[in-house]
């Protein structure tokens, strides 16, 4: 699930970031989330995703 929230970026840093993501054909929000995405990564702060089977319905599983 996303979350909306409003974000205040310096003119010049969000202008750069609209630059980027035009150059790797991405929007800016698009392009914001990777570079968060891609720091958290980074950092060793993103959460491990579960397993398929940790998600399913537990009538599906066998």
């Amino acid at each position: 699930m996303k979350k909306n929230f409003a974000l205040r970026v310096d003119s010049e840093i969000f202008e750069a970031i609209e630059r980027w993501a035009s150059d790797e054909f991405r929007s800016t929000n698009g392009q914001i989330e990777w570079i968060l995405s891609t720091a958290l990564k980074k950092a060793g702060r993103l959460p491990k995703k579960k397993r398929s089977s940790d998600t399913q319905n537990p009538a599906e599983q066998s």
